[in-house]
């Protein structure tokens, strides 16, 4: 039927044009649109049992009402949520959000609608905010309350003995015994009251976050998680249920599942009078093969409510946007117009990625502990999940908003010891209440977003304390908050408080000093020397020390340490106060040149000749790089050659020795320990290059007259000589190095460090399955591709899922074929795998890689080795089966498991691409090997006003910030994959020379240089790192 405001007006069939008549409204004044009506008072119960009244229209849409309760609780991922009333006929039913509220609710002032979860994602982690993680626990709460959520009784004492501790903190027998006497949780909670205790005596320190993220992580196992019961009958008049989740329809029989049926397998739902009927696309394996099931249910209006949910969790978790509403029939319509309004899970995942949204802290009921932003650095290594808390003062309306605070970005890492860490692996801060004073240089941090860790992790190491008023944060503003996505790196990394600001008296100051390019280079030099000199330090020094602690370590590889370490440490430490000296003494000749010709119009001395010659002694480096490259050449080079030799040595210790291994992990956990211990052993081969490239810019910079031209050249001469000799073990370790690295960062692998294997590109791709597009992380080796996801450890490692061998293996692209942007296919010899890249350009690395890979496999032919390790169950994709539920032993255990993990590495390059959604190859890797650099650098935030003084290193495509050069750890690190690398515009208004700004979404950096040449040199190893 056509729709009233549709109504053809008299003359419109005939044809004559509609007549606007006089419109008696001002110039430029509009009809509104929506008569705002009489207001209407709707009450909503939220999940923490609070009833709240919202006014609305009488002829506003539901969504109105449904946006002002997400306001009211600055909720951003709303789309998991929905609001359920009770209907006239005793059925719970889905507010529709496109319909007006009165005319669903019939009777405002007698119904109360409750705010709860709609959809159920198949993994917590999709979960970015706290405060959306907080909501779902209380759903868990309610559904283990009245029975819903059945489980064994290890798993309910389990779960409540997190939701005890998430509302009154650490275990006290006699609170926690009264608290548990006058709250109800579970039926037969009296029968489980010791159980619970002894359970609740275990989550010492755990903060309502961590019982948030532990009560989520055993409740998504359930059988019963997320699932709501719709009763029916077979037609064999069977009692059964029927269900609905994120992989398809669910078949229960009482509270045990029967049957699944995977989205991918269903062509069509649909209902007529009581009977639903689900039809099936053809199996061709099934010999017996049933097209259409029937179920009968209880009425139509059962039919049609059940229809109504599976329709839209079909569509928020398939689609990859809201379907579009379809046109209306001209006279009659077939079938229902219901269709799903909202954004889609991809859309939830883009917004909360994409957008800077605002958070506020909130308060929890029942809880001692009030969840929103924290400035204080954690110590504590047993925690494995997120956390975003501070003390505020508690209201009397609980999730009341307190607080306007800026988002920050979610993705710059930490660069020392592990905190606890989200399920992005985000390094996040503990609880402190704000009026004490913070001790550290401390910024918020959020997810690498992020971030989150979506976006970039900052994450802060801090050394001097510096008070504070209450409530703000070291740059003066308010605290902001952490995003625990992903990902996973936050904005700020110091703040002004931090540090004196700089003027322009340090340009002043500056230009007394050398102009010369050759100063600059030379200065280079001694600035990468003090940076190799504190890596040498970690194995020579610190790593020592350790393992002069623990005597875990075989004599002979001791031995190899040190025969082939500590004579390279001297003498570099001899090298290094000869640079000193000599730039010391070019700047002095400088300077005293200067104030000579100044103060006598550059008339001789007293002595009768002018200051030339100091220019000549003193202002050039080429004799002194001579003097040790040939130094180096005549004793070193035996040692150097032995160094992939500890590596490998210091490896295969580690496997046969459980204890060296865990030492080792431990140390990479210290502070000074910023890389991964494998890449400082590598420390020395690399150092060659450096000093090969600076000769390269010397001798190019110098006139072949110039008196050290012939130094610097012969340098060079030895050097590359050096550096050719040494390059196939050079190349050779790079290699086994990370194939090393990797192996940490992945689970389920068998082993893979093997001869002949070589590492091509790692980085993140979506892969295509029967749940639609999944985000995946993939690793293409010299002889397969392997593909994973983020597990559930408490390191965050990659769970291996598939590996597809490259011999025989054809790719080509399929966006027209799936209608995915940025598609192709690989087409192996036993499966077919279709993914996605974010870009034209990821994707074009992709498969160049994949098919210079596949004729190198081919032409050695050698078939690949099986990497998955032989269990079934790690073997086994979740794109292969539905949801499995796991034993309760594995129930209990999970808490007791994580803790026994080793603390969260820094965050690595293969998280950083996983939050960055981009990829990284063997190449960028060497590339990033050469380009490394030090020095001084001022610091600029988008909205602060002064400038910052900071020792900046950049290394392992990341920026490691230090208080200065003489500091042993660096304070924050901020991982460039992914940002932009740009000039400011003048619009911004910085008015400073030698200026780039770094950028990734909203999040910027500025930083100035002292030279041109500097300035040239940071953005030519920066954009290796962001291109």
């Amino acid at each position: 039927m056509v729709e009233p405001g549709d109504r053809a007006v008299a003359g419109q069939r005939l044809g004559i044009p509609e007549s606007l008549g006089v419109s008696p409204l001002e110039p430029g004044q509009r009809l509104p649109t929506t008569p705002p009506g009489r207001q209407v008072s709707i009450r909503v119960q939220l999940l923490d049992d609070v009833t709240e009244v919202f006014d609305i229209s009488q002829r506003a849409p539901a969504k109105a009402l449904f946006d002002l309760v997400c306001v009211h609780l600055n909720l951003a991922e709303r789309d998991y949520f929905g609001l359920q009333y009770q209907n006239p006929r005793r059925m719970m039913v889905w507010l529709d959000l496109l319909k007006p509220t009165l005319k669903q609710i019939r009777r405002p002032k007698n119904t109360i609608l409750r705010f709860v979860v709609k959809f159920f994602p198949p993994d917590h982690i999709q979960l970015v905010e706290e405060l959306t993680r907080y909501l779902f626990a209380l759903q868990i709460k309610h559904d283990l309350a009245c029975g819903r959520l059945t489980c064994s009784d290890t798993s309910a004492a389990l779960l409540v003995s997190h939701i005890v501790q998430s509302e009154i903190g650490d275990f006290d027998e006699v609170q926690s015994f009264q608290h548990l006497l006058h709250n109800k949780y579970m039926p037969n909670q009296d029968a489980l009251m010791d159980k619970i205790t002894e359970y609740h005596q275990k989550h010492v320190g755990q903060t309502p976050a961590e019982s948030d993220y532990q009560l989520l992580e055993m409740a998504r196992r359930l059988e019963m998680y997320g699932v709501r019961l719709h009763p029916a009958k077979d037609r064999e008049g069977t009692k059964l249920s029927l269900a609905v989740s994120h992989i398809g329809l669910l078949v229960f029989q009482g509270h045990t599942k029967i049957n699944a049926f995977n989205w991918s397998k269903v062509r069509k739902l649909s209902f007529k009078r009581k009977r639903f009927l689900i039809k099936l696309r053809p199996d061709l394996n099934q010999s017996a093969y049933q097209d259409t099931l029937e179920f009968v249910m209880a009425s139509r209006d059962c039919c049609k409510i059940y229809w109504k949910i599976c329709v839209e969790y079909h569509a928020f978790f398939r689609l990859f946007e809201e379907p579009k509403p379809k046109a209306k029939a001209v006279l009659f319509a077939r079938g229902s117009s219901f269709r799903f309004s909202g954004r889609t899970q991809k859309q939830v995942f883009d917004y909360v990625k994409d957008s800077a949204f605002q958070k506020v802290p909130f308060e929890r009921k029942h809880s001692k502990k009030v969840s929103g932003s924290s400035l204080a650095a954690q110590d504590r290594k047993t925690s494995t999940v997120p956390q975003e808390s501070v003390s505020v003062d508690q209201t009397d309306s609980p999730l009341r908003l307190t607080l306007q605070a800026p988002v920050d970005d979610p993705t710059v890492t930490n660069g020392h010891q592990a905190g606890p860490r989200g399920p992005e692996g985000q390094a996040l801060p503990s609880t402190r209440h704000p009026e004490q004073q913070i001790s550290g240089v401390i910024s918020g941090s959020s997810d690498l977003s992020d971030s989150p860790l979506a976006s970039p992790p900052v994450v802060v190491k801090g050394q001097k304390a510096f008070p504070f008023g209450p409530g703000q944060s070291l740059n003066g503003h308010q605290p902001s908050l952490i995003n625990a996505h992903s990902s996973p790196l936050s904005s700020p990394l110091f703040t002004d408080a931090g540090y004196v600001r700089t003027d322009d008296e340090d340009e002043v100051r500056r230009k007394k000093f050398p102009t010369d390019q050759a100063y600059f280079i030379a200065k280079e030099l001694l600035t990468t020397e003090r940076t190799f000199q504190k890596d040498m330090a970690v194995i020579t020094v610190s790593f020592q020390a350790v393992l002069g602690k623990e005597e875990v370590l075989p004599d002979s590889v001791r031995t190899l340490i040190n025969t082939n370490y500590d004579p390279v440490y001297q003498f570099h430490q001899a090298f290094l106060k000869e640079v000193e000296q000599r730039l010391q003494q070019w700047e002095g000749s400088e300077a005293g040149n200067h104030v000579f010709l100044c103060l006598q119009g550059g008339v001789r001395n007293r002595e009768g000749r002018s200051n030339a010659h100091i220019k000549g002694d003193y202002q050039r480096v080429g004799d002194v790089m001579l003097k040790n490259i040939q130094g180096l050449k005549q004793q070193l080079t035996s040692l150097l050659q032995r160094h992939g030799e500890v590596l490998v040595e210091l490896e295969r210790s580690c496997r046969a020795s459980q204890r060296l291994e865990e030492v080792c992990r431990e140390f990479e956990q210290q502070k000074v320990c910023y890389l991964s211990l494998n890449m400082f052993l590598l420390r020395p081969l690399h150092r060659l290059l450096h000093y090969k490239l600076i000769l390269e810019r010397l001798c190019k910079h110098y006139p072949p007259t110039h008196q050290d031209f012939r130094d610097s050249r012969a340098a060079l001469a030895d050097i590359s000589e050096m550096v050719l000799q040494l390059q196939g073990t050079m190349m050779k370790m790079e290699n086994i190095q990370k194939l090393l690295e990797l192996k940490k960062d992945l689970t389920g692998i068998q082993d893979l460090v093997v001869p002949g294997r070589e590492f091509i590109r790692l980085g993140c791709l979506s892969k295509l399955s029967g749940k639609g597009l999944q985000q995946r992380m993939f690793f293409l080796f010299s002889d397969s591709l392997v593909y994973t996801s983020r597990g559930m450890t408490a390191d965050n490692q990659f769970k291996v899922h598939g590996q597809l061998p490259l011999y025989g293996m054809t790719i080509r692209e399929s966006e027209d074929e799936w209608g995915v942007p940025h598609s192709f296919t690989l087409f192996g010899q036993r499966q077919s795998v279709v993914v996605a890249a974010s870009c034209v350009s990821e994707m074009v690395k992709w498969m160049e890689d994949i098919r210079m890979a596949v004729v190198l496999v081919e032409q050695s032919n050698r078939p690949s080795c099986d990497l998955l390790s032989t269990c079934r169950s790690d073997r086994k994709s979740p794109e292969e089966g539905g949801v499995e539920a796991e034993s309760e032993e594995e129930l209990s255990a999970s808490r007791s498991s994580l803790e026994r993990q080793a603390a969260q590495r820094g965050n690595t390059t293969v998280h950083v691409c996983w939050h960055r959604n981009t990829s990284v190859s063997m190449v960028d890797f060497s590339v990033a090997v050469e380009n490394q650099l030090s020095g001084n650098l001022l610091r600029k935030f988008k909205n602060s006003n002064g400038w910052q003084k900071l020792w900046v290193v950049f290394t392992n495509f990341s920026l490691f910030f230090y208080k200065s050069h003489q500091d042993d750890y660096p304070l924050a690190s901020l991982p460039l994959l992914g940002y932009s690398l740009t000039v400011p515009a003048e619009t911004e208004n910085i008015q400073k020379d030698y200026v780039f700004k770094l950028h990734f979404k909203s999040h910027v950096y500025y930083f100035r240089s002292e030279s041109h040449y500097t300035f040239q040199r940071w953005m030519e190893v920066i954009r290796s790192a962001t291109c």
